[in-house]
């Protein structure tokens, strides 16, 4: 099954995706999107697209576990991606992913405009992965 993952952000939304049989995640694109409708409608593509039968959706919380407004926004997305896509949404916590995007992004050295093109497409990356191991 194709699973696309979305790292939300407010300004840029990283998406990446997995092959059928789930064994490699990888980037897909940043899109540059601040209105939710319309970044639904982009995101809706890219399932079309890969013939995606899910979506992961990274859910920011807090360190102690606890989720904010960031989370409650990421919800309120959920919805909106699943009645444009026809798909179901699943959640995934995204604790420390954009750190690890960062720390992969300086093992290659990626720097300046390049690497704030990317990381967010890296933090949904791992968001799959991290998706992919819980499953398996």
């Amino acid at each position: 099954m194709v699973i696309i993952s979305v790292d939300y952000g407010d300004v840029r939304t990283g998406v990446a995706a997995c092959d059928k049989l789930q064994l490699l995640a990888s980037p897909v694109t940043v899109i540059k999107q601040k209105d939710p409708e319309l970044l639904s409608e982009e995101i809706k593509k890219i399932c079309l697209e890969k013939k995606a039968e899910k979506i992961v959706l990274g859910l920011p919380k807090n360190m102690d576990g606890s989720e904010g407004f960031r989370a409650e926004a990421c919800k309120e997305f959920a919805k909106l991606l699943s009645e444009k896509t026809g798909l179901s949404v699943d959640f995934q916590d995204e604790r420390l992913t954009t750190v690890s995007a960062h720390n992969i992004l300086n093992a290659t050295d990626t720097r300046g405009k390049k690497r704030k093109a990317v990381v967010d497409a890296v933090s949904a990356v791992l968001i799959l992965e991290d998706y992919l191991r819980k499953q398996n």
